[in-house]
């Protein structure tokens, strides 16, 4: 007689899948507070609210995924720091707006479930949880084979938020004359890697080299995870009123600081007003217009803060004492018709 077929034999292992959770289960309970009302095997996460002090508690949710950095990861075999990426991408999103990140979901689709690969995923997103300060409630594996080459994962990640309504960060009250701080990043965070890893990987044995001057090799700066600004930023608004927030992710500097103020207004950038990690020179070197860089890359700057003359200085010295580097970067001006919305502008 035949033998009967099985969801094993059309790709998917429920067996592997069951031993991929029992591993990540004591990760995901590190991140866990009082608010998490239920353990991982539910249909849904639980989080209770606590909204007390708060006039007008608002919602705020982001998502996200870490993009072709992946295959970095997969060349490299390395897993464990992709997960950090992809809570970074949507915690500091929603960081812009002021919100406080509360919990996080994710999803991770596979060729083919490895467990051990798996927790290496699930051990990166528990971390990048632990830096926001937010819980890991649920999230979910799925097995596609069809869809998914031997080796080849894509993960995304969703959070949600609070603020109280007075407190959103809304960009209306920037006006000409405020400044511009920068934090630096990590490196290229997670975007543009569709143009880095034209630039670098021109052949595979190059994630092994070393650039003049760094001690790291291309593949282990590529995989520098990206930075969550949410603690230090929001130790500054319990004591400061930012104007804006940008996040410098795709779009560069040029795209995203303007998200922030309105059209009548003009973002200026300082250009070499801090420094630019090594990583970056070398991929403009390679024949990428300045503009581009702009355009495409952090270019070493991975959050921007709209902040008022006379606060920069207090603003910038609270960094400093939770060891937290900025860069005065630039300003806002009065934007003439026909003009960007951000300019870079040598000094």
């Amino acid at each position: 007689m035949q033998d009967k077929l099985t969801y094993r034999d059309a790709g998917v292992d429920i067996d592997a899948g069951n031993a991929a959770v029992e591993r990540i289960k004591g990760l995901v309970t590190r991140t866990h507070t009082p608010a998490v009302l239920a353990g991982l095997g539910g249909f849904g996460g639980l989080y209770g609210l606590d909204v007390k002090g708060m006039e007008e508690p608002v919602l705020v949710s982001g998502t996200d995924g870490v993009g072709t950095k992946i295959k970095i990861a997969m060349l490299m075999n390395c897993h464990h720091t992709v997960g950090i990426d992809l809570v970074a991408m949507c915690v500091n999103d929603i960081l812009a707006q002021g919100a406080r990140p509360l919990f996080f979901l994710d999803y991770i689709a596979v060729n083919k479930v490895v467990p051990e690969q798996i927790e290496a995923l699930v051990s990166g997103v528990v971390e990048g949880c632990e830096q926001a300060g937010c819980a890991l409630i649920g999230g979910e594996t799925a097995e596609m084979s069809d869809l998914y080459h031997p080796g080849e994962y894509d993960m995304a990640g969703f959070v949600v938020g609070m603020v109280d309504r007075k407190k959103m960060i809304t960009g209306e009250e920037v006006q000409a004359g405020d400044l511009l701080l920068g934090l630096p990043s990590s490196g290229i965070h997670s975007n543009g890697f569709t143009l880095a890893r034209k630039v670098f990987m021109q052949e595979e044995s190059n994630l092994s080299q070393i650039l003049p001057g760094e001690e790291k090799t291309i593949g282990e700066l590529l995989l520098a995870p990206t930075r969550i600004y949410v603690k230090p930023v929001l130790a500054l608004l319990d004591r400061f009123k930012i104007g804006g927030i940008a996040h410098i992710t795709g779009g560069g500097l040029l795209e995203n600081v303007p998200r922030v103020f309105g059209k009548d207004l003009q973002a200026l950038i300082y250009e070499d007003s801090w420094p630019r990690p090594a990583i970056f020179s070398y991929i403009e070197n390679a024949g990428v217009e300045k503009m581009e860089m702009y355009r495409t890359f952090n270019q070493g700057i991975g959050l921007v803060l709209v902040v008022k003359p006379e606060e920069q200085s207090e603003i910038q010295e609270m960094l400093k004492e939770m060891n937290e580097e900025s860069f005065l970067i630039g300003e806002i001006v009065q934007r003439k018709e026909g003009e960007a919305g951000c300019v870079i502008r040598s000094v």
